[in-house]
């Protein structure tokens, strides 16, 4: 099927926390070929891979030296095709990071281009004059504190890194670098994998005109930045990303992933009125497939607040597609953000089932299965240089790439016979894959169930959506031409009575759950969900 992505979950792999099998302390490329086993008893249709690319990693894999190599902490190229090949004989599609807009700054271009203003590469990386008093050019602001511009004594100039400043931004208003990465693109899509997560897709190109963005108004809901501390959520980016040029590179790989049938993008949208930018994304058959949403990924799991977000969607999406994700290696777990202190056993699962019950892909973060609550990570045990700046108020994102627990009886939980490079949770140890495997009833057993039982629901994986009205608790139909699913998810801490508005009501054969049904009066306890046939 060429939209397999539709309707698709997808599983994230962190790879330097998923598995280690050199035992070195970092997980790597035939760590995850050991475990793929794993994944596909899941249910999953796919696996999404983190940057594993050669990398200083100052962030990580983020900030890429070399795009058509493994960087050698997880393996080489052959670890990669060994990966693949076993991915696709388990029948698990591959999708995989692609960091576009800036690269690392120990990446051959960015060498070249900061020795003069006349060499080949001279214009490949965005450079400006000091302004009038000396400091940078205007006012834009990096994601990760501070100004978005450092100065270069080599060149004598600034140039742009809307990260970390050894994350310079690449000129995509020259032909030439748009030709190069789609060409690193056509490197990876020749060699089989089946789509592409595309790092932050509304940033390659800026405002030639260098101006200064302004203050964000008071009032309006972004879902730029992590915390309030962080200067970069308090000003409107409208020259610094998000330019209308943008469009036209989409289409150019769109062009170049049709000459590929049955591959996929996922552009993950950041800025101001991300929903809006989303929908001109994945607008017609000519741009991304699907745009990644970071909007449930915030702390408000209020009714009203995913309420009116799904609704939202619906309808601003039209023809476009979301996938969507309640964690991933760059925020708190969900069970801990919005579960708090001591979340219920059950509130794991409620989640997962609001999430794959919505319309739309879903992306599901490796530990997610298992419940996983956020990861303790001592100061000292720091890596993410996102931490530090804003500890205590932020403590970083490393609490949420915490090495997966497979083990509870072996060192370190089975991730490594070595000390990994972030401590494992001992809190997670108990909740191991080994001990939830044994027990029919525990959260990776139901989620299991959940997923596979979902996958054969039409209307679940690609129905219309239609939101209800029901007191204190998420409702909405799903429908396709096979069938009608009613979808109650009670997210809260009280039981409620409910009066169904649908004369026949018949459950639906997933026993993964606790209410009380008599004929539409349902009653349904603390973080449980219902699934009905309806007329």
């Amino acid at each position: 099927m060429s939209d397999w992505w539709k309707g698709a979950v997808i599983y994230q792999i962190y790879p330097r926390s998923f598995k280690d099998s050199s035992n070195n302390g970092v997980g790597d490329l035939p760590g995850i070929t050991e475990k793929l086993e794993y994944v596909q008893s899941l249910g999953v249709d796919a696996i999404w891979i983190s940057p594993f690319f050669k990398s200083p990693m100052h962030d990580f894999g983020y900030d890429i030296s070399d795009y058509r190599a493994v960087d050698p902490l997880f393996g080489d190229l052959d670890d990669f095709k060994s990966l693949l090949d076993k991915a696709h004989s388990l029948g698990l599609k591959v999708i995989i990071d692609q960091v576009l807009s800036h690269c690392s700054i120990e990446h051959d271009w960015f060498q070249q281009s900061r020795q003069n203003k006349s060499n080949a590469k001279a214009d490949w990386f965005v450079w400006a004059d000091p302004s009038e008093n000396g400091g940078p050019p205007n006012n834009w602001l990096s994601f990760f504190g501070g100004s978005a511009w450092t100065y270069d004594d080599a060149r004598g100039q600034y140039y742009l890194h809307n990260f970390l400043s050894n994350q310079p931004d690449l000129n995509f208003h020259n032909p030439d670098v748009q030709q190069a990465q789609l060409d690193n693109l056509k490197f990876w899509l020749d060699l089989g994998v089946d789509g592409f997560r595309l790092d932050v897709a509304n940033f390659y190109f800026h405002d030639k005109a260098l101006r200064d963005n302004p203050v964000f108004p008071e009032g309006e809901r972004s879902t730029v930045g992590v915390t309030d501390s962080n200067p970069y959520s308090r000003q409107a980016h409208i020259y610094s990303i998000t330019q209308a040029e943008n469009i036209e590179f989409i289409k150019k790989m769109r062009a170049l992933m049709d000459l590929y049938p049955g591959t996929t993008t996922m552009g993950e949208i950041n800025g101001e009125h991300s929903l809006e930018i989303m929908a001109e994304y994945t607008q017609g058959d000519d741009r991304m497939h699907m745009a990644y949403t970071f909007d449930l990924l915030g702390e408000d799991c209020t009714k009203n607040a995913i309420e009116s977000i799904a609704e939202e969607f619906n309808q601003t999406l039209k023809d476009g597609w979301a996938c969507w994700a309640l964690c991933n290696h760059d925020v708190k777990r969900v069970v801990s953000r919005w579960g708090g202190d001591n979340p219920s056993a059950d509130f794991a699962l409620a989640a997962s089932a609001m999430l794959l019950s919505l319309k739309g892909s879903v992306c599901m973060y490796q530990g997610e299965e298992l419940g996983l609550p956020e990861g303790d990570v001592a100061y000292e045990d720091i890596q993410d240089p996102y931490g530090k700046p804003f500890w205590p108020e932020y403590k970083g994102r490393d609490g949420c790439r915490t090495p997966m627990v497979w083990d509870s009886t072996a060192d370190f939980a089975g991730f490594s016979t070595s000390k990994p490079w972030l401590p494992v949770d001992k809190l997670q140890t108990q909740m191991a894959v080994d001990l939830q495997s044994n027990h029919d009833n525990s959260t990776l057993n139901k989620t299991r169930r959940l997923i596979k039982w979902r996958n054969q629901q039409p209307a679940l994986r690609q129905g219309e959506f239609t939101l209800l009205d029901l007191p204190g608790v998420l409702a909405w139909l799903r429908t396709s031409e096979e069938q009608q699913v009613l979808v109650v998810i009670n997210l809260s801490s009280e039981t409620h009575e409910l009066t169904l508005p649908f004369a026949h009501v018949a459950k639906m054969g997933l026993e993964e759950f606790s209410y009380t049904l008599n004929e539409n009066q349902l009653q349904l306890p603390p973080y449980q969900a219902f699934f009905a046939d309806v007329e």
